[in-house]
């Protein structure tokens, strides 16, 4: 059911603040996600420069994740006495320390340690993205806008990292990072100085410190079914590629324009969430992600994989902004959002392990995209009813902040 109504009566000045919100929320996704988005890497100019082994490396990697996901865990419960600036403010300090620091670090267990630090600076500033959107009042338009604006950065990087990479080593790469990362934290204190996910909800003070009800724990369980089955290949994409002789220059090619396919799919999302009804939106991005993983690794033809990516990268982006939009939907205080960001990363971890062991079992990585599929068709008989009755009951922030007016 529509939700942005109450955007019409916005006074002019208070648009050019949410256009200033928006951006804040992009640059502080992009902080957010360097991580996700660029360890990869760091690993392989950590194992070129210092030759450190796999195992070494994949708890480089999982360090990361785990103390990202901690972060979110912890700030969960305390979103309400959280300013998204200042969580900001502190996470970008964090990063730029933990990445700056490690340029110059060649002892393993002070990099290790550096890398908890930097995966706790993106939790915290993924926190903040969250309670920025929940202040906007339009939570899923607010998330689309940082996810496009986050990849079209994103696609520059990917060309630049690697040439710094290449001319000034490992070194240059954490430098770069720590430098991107002050930036975007510069951009980032545009974000709104109140504590709250949202200012309708300051009077929900049972809902602050209630225990998750079933429409919360049923909200998780999408999210962590979603994240599971779709993320699964995330890791081993390149590899699928190669196993039908996909050379990896032709699979950059493909993912870079998935990528950017994916920051147009966004910006749709962020202009037509007011006007879409969440539950078939829903239900219909859960579907094509799960199709297209399935596709993923059971095509052997390289346009099909091509056409799968941009599908999965444009569905998986849509899917995470709704799930996160009916988490506020359910649970105005912003806890609810944070705990489902929080439950991505650990079952984002999960479903690789899961990926792993499969591929090893069987040889192949043809069954790990269609129990993705299975894992999102559960999800939307999950997430069904809880966003049924979210629509029926009219618990979006757009209304909230319309009462509040």
């Amino acid at each position: 059911m529509p939700v942005g109504a109450s955007a019409v009566s916005v006074p002019r000045i208070s648009r050019l603040a949410g256009l200033g919100a928006l951006v804040a929320i992009g640059c502080a996704s992009s902080a957010a996600h360097i991580g996700n988005n660029f360890t990869t890497y760091l690993i392989g100019g950590l194992v070129d420069r210092y030759g450190f082994s796999p195992v070494a490396m994949g708890a480089f990697a999982m360090a990361e994740t785990l103390a990202y996901a901690g972060a979110l865990f912890l700030a969960a419960p305390r979103v309400s006495r959280l300013s998204a600036r200042s969580i900001a403010i502190a996470a970008s300090c964090l990063v730029v320390a933990a990445q700056g620091g490690s340029a110059f670090i060649a002892f393993y267990a002070l990099l290790l340690a550096l890398r908890l630090a930097a995966g706790f600076g993106f939790g915290l500033m993924n926190c903040a993205v969250n309670l920025a959107a929940g202040r906007t009042g339009q939570p899923t338009r607010a998330i689309s806008a940082g996810i496009a604006l986050q990849t079209l950065l994103f696609a520059a990087v990917n060309i630049g990292l690697p040439a710094i990479g290449a001319s000034a080593g490992i070194g240059g790469m954490f430098l770069g990072l720590a430098l991107l990362s002050a930036a975007l934290g510069l951009g980032a204190l545009l974000l709104p100085a109140g504590r709250g996910a949202a200012p309708a909800a300051a009077a929900t003070t049972d809902a602050r410190t209630a225990p998750i009800d079933a429409q919360g724990f049923m909200t998780l369980t999408a999210m962590a079914l979603f994240t599971f089955g779709s993320m699964a290949i995330w890791p081993f994409m390149e590899r699928t590629a190669h196993a039908i002789g996909m050379s990896a220059v032709e699979f950059g090619h493909y993912q870079s324009f998935a990528t950017l396919m994916s920051a147009v799919g966004s910006f749709a999302l962020m202009f037509l969430a007011p006007r879409l009804r969440r539950s078939v939106a829903l239900a219909a991005a859960l579907l094509v992600c799960g199709a297209a993983s399935a596709l993923l690794t059971t095509t052997s033809h390289a346009p099909m994989l091509g056409l799968a990516l941009v599908l999965y990268n444009v569905s998986w982006f849509i899917t995470y902004a709704l799930l996160v939009g009916l988490a506020f939907a359910v649970d105005p205080t912003g806890r609810l959002a944070v705990t489902a960001s929080g439950t991505w990363l650990l079952f984002q971890s999960a479903g690789s392990l899961a990926a792993g062991m499969i591929a090893q079992a069987f040889g192949g990585y043809g069954p790990i995209g269609p129990l993705g599929l299975i894992a999102c068709v559960v999800a939307i008989a999950i997430m069904w009813p809880v966003a049924r009755r979210a629509e029926r009951a009219g618990r979006t922030l757009a209304a909230a902040a319309a009462a509040a007016h």
